[in-house]
């Protein structure tokens, strides 16, 4: 199928039998996510035998649209965000034909879930600087160490996880990358509560875990070039998204404002044309970015689509409190909970103004998302970097 119109023709029949054959309304479940998995109609563009069929990624809504519409069950990809956006695509770029029979499947249907151990107390920006250490013994690595910052750790079954194998190596050079299974003996996964009341996050202690080395992913020292990759994957995964016009946290403030006229400002509407202009621009933007995706692997324009992101989902959920006066104050419950699931279109507003502060941290500072796009995107020098030769006063010309 090369032609893009014989693919989508070619698509559309493959689903229209893959539904005759799997009733939805009377497949087990699983069994129904599995068979679809098999079929390559889980993610199109992967390759054939690992949930795809080579297909432009573009394609993926002739998929699921049809079996959204006749009722198909979900896989879990609420609360399997990172394994999704994350581990499934570093795992097919860079994993063995054996981890990808092994991981994909399971991660596909919702079976495993899985959480990012890569952020430190000591090493949250610079991710460089992990200190984690994985110490080979045989044919194994033991692993001691603290992760924090851990979304879902409590949940998952599996982890994609950074640590420093070669210390006397400089600390790019010196890291490795693992698949870890958080059921293994010495993995403690403790909850930390935020400003919402809620514990989605997790710190997770490493005393003297045992990881195979056939789950090692990539090359000894090869850590810091799949990470990257990994973190480009989970900021498009974040903030390029595709999405319908007011989509999310501009529809959720569109809506307050047509319902409160008695709330309206001139300086308000002001405020919300502004915004809604730059939320559509992103998801224009973001559209763009998934048809750059289908030529190759993800670059540093997810940088821009997160950042984008986090500053609107803020700016957003400010202005939401002031249309809704005193009742934007109000919270349901403060009760500690581990949710699996986070969304901030599905709860009050005072939750999404809250739990909108972490958008700015989570999948990398915006500062250090500044400079990504500063550097990787628009060429600008970096800022470290100085040219001993001339003045500062030629410098800054």
């Amino acid at each position: 199928m090369t032609d893009p119109l014989s693919n989508r023709a070619a698509l559309r029949r493959r689903v229209v039998d893959f539904l005759a054959h799997h009733d939805p309304r009377t497949t087990d479940r699983l069994d129904f996510l599995r068979a679809r998995y098999d079929a390559g109609l889980a993610w199109v563009w992967f390759p054939e035998g690992h949930g795809g069929l080579g297909l432009p990624r573009s394609l993926q809504p002739e998929v699921d649209g049809p079996f959204d519409e006749a009722g198909s069950p979900d896989n879990n990809r609420h609360a399997n965000g990172i394994g999704l956006g994350m581990a499934a695509p570093t795992i097919l770029r860079f994993g063995t034909e054996e981890q990808k029979q092994r991981f994909l499947r399971p991660l596909w249907t919702g079976e495993e879930l899985w959480c990012q151990l890569f952020s430190e107390p000591g090493a949250g920006s610079d991710l460089a600087a992990v200190a984690t250490r994985a110490v080979r013994e045989g044919d194994e690595w033991v692993v001691n160490g603290q992760k924090v910052w851990t979304s879902g750790a409590h949940i998952a079954r599996f982890a994609i996880l950074i640590a420093r194998t070669h210390p006397d190596l400089p600390k790019h050079q010196g890291l490795t990358y693992f698949l870890c299974d958080m059921t293994d003996p010495g993995v403690d996964v403790r909850p930390l509560r935020q400003i919402t009341g809620e514990a989605e996050f997790n710190e997770v202690f490493l005393t003297d875990v045992r990881i195979p080395d056939s789950r090692r992913l990539g090359a000894e020292g090869q850590g810091w070039q799949i990470a990257n990759a990994t973190l480009n994957n989970e900021r498009v995964a974040i903030g390029g998204g595709l999405s319908p016009r007011e989509d999310g946290m501009v529809g959720v403030v569109a809506r307050t404002w047509r319902e409160h006229p008695d709330r309206r400002t001139p300086e308000l509407h002001d405020r919300l044309l502004s915004l809604w202009l730059e939320a559509e621009v992103a998801r224009l933007a973001a559209l763009r970015l998934g048809q750059k995706l289908e030529q190759g692997q993800p670059g540093p324009e997810g940088a821009a689509m997160k950042l984008t992101f986090a500053r609107l989902a803020q700016q957003l959920s400010g202005l939401e409190l002031e249309l809704l006066g005193e009742a934007g104050l109000r919270y349901d419950d403060w009760t500690l909970r581990r949710p699996e699931t986070v969304s901030l279109v599905g709860r009050e507003a005072g939750y999404r103004y809250l739990r909108a502060k972490g958008n700015s941290i989570e999948g990398g500072t915006s500062e250090i998302l500044r400079n990504i796009v500063a550097e990787r995107v628009l060429g600008l020098p970096a800022e470290h970097r100085v040219d001993k030769d001339l003045p500062w006063k030629e410098l800054a010309r």
